[in-house]
């Protein structure tokens, strides 16, 4: 199974990171956020992944054809027979990473419509590369193909951003919650799509409007609930969690050995 992890993105929100880089390549503890979202699906042993890129998409590209010159020693030999000799390799050995160019101003829906041919007509995942979470993504194949529909989604319950106060009817206040659980389940990313989701697609689709809409509306598209650490990088103080997770050995979506 190919894993598309959507990485075209402008990042307006971090636009001191992004300037010169595209969102997927800010680092959490000096690897892009990108290469942690592809440790997480290698883990479960996929490890065939198509990026759609658009903005500063030369940073990707120059990020995998130099992957092996950054990650190994290595011998080089100058001349007209140019020559490299890696002495070790990484752990990312064996994995297959197609980068497609699918344009700058492409919704996500366009993105992942214009990946189709490099799929296969087969069943893939799809997620953003923006956000880190250990869902397991085996059980979430799993519960896909339990139920038989196109898609399958990944929904978290987010926290609030505030404490709230409970208060009794005659304005006593009762007690203070600090930012609890919402009701409300959101879209996590992390999907899982059947070859037929292509028919809901097109290129000026944002993933989330119309072909997510279309599908629900068809009774076609079912939600995992994952009740584990989901956190987006949407703004410098959620990167900064981030990297203080990292750092202090308390990052939960680090569920590979190294």
């Amino acid at each position: 199974m190919r894993a598309v992890i959507l990485a075209g993105g402008l990042g307006t929100r971090l636009r001191e990171e992004t300037e010169f880089r595209p969102k997927p390549m800010i680092e959490v503890g000096g690897k892009p956020i990108l290469w942690h979202i592809m440790k997480l699906f290698a883990h479960h042993a996929v490890e065939q992944f198509v990026i759609p890129i658009g903005y500063r998409g030369d940073v990707i590209r120059d990020y995998f054809l130099n992957y092996e010159a950054r990650t190994n020693d290595f011998t080089v030999r100058l001349g007209r027979t140019h020559d490299i000799e890696y002495h070790n390799s990484h752990l990312e050995s064996g994995w297959e990473v197609t980068v497609v160019d699918t344009g700058a101003d492409t919704p996500k829906g366009g993105r992942v419509r214009r990946v189709r041919q490099f799929l296969d007509e087969e069943r893939f995942m799809v997620t953003y590369g923006d956000g880190l979470a250990d869902v397991d993504l085996g059980k979430l194949v799993a519960y896909h193909e339990s139920h038989g529909r196109l898609a399958t989604m990944t929904t978290v319950r987010p926290i609030s951003r505030f404490g709230v106060v409970e208060i009794e009817p005659d304005g006593t206040v009762a007690q203070f919650r600090e930012k609890p659980k919402t009701e409300d389940s959101v879209n996590a990313g992390f999907f899982v799509f059947e070859p037929g989701v292509f028919d809901y697609l097109a290129d000026d689709t944002e993933l989330e409007r119309e072909p997510l809409e279309a599908l629900a509306r068809d009774r076609e598209l079912m939600a995992y609930a994952h009740h584990g650490f989901f956190q987006p990088m949407d703004t410098y103080r959620e990167l900064t969690l981030l990297n203080e997770l990292w750092s202090t050995g308390r990052a939960p979506w680090k569920v590979w050995s190294d």
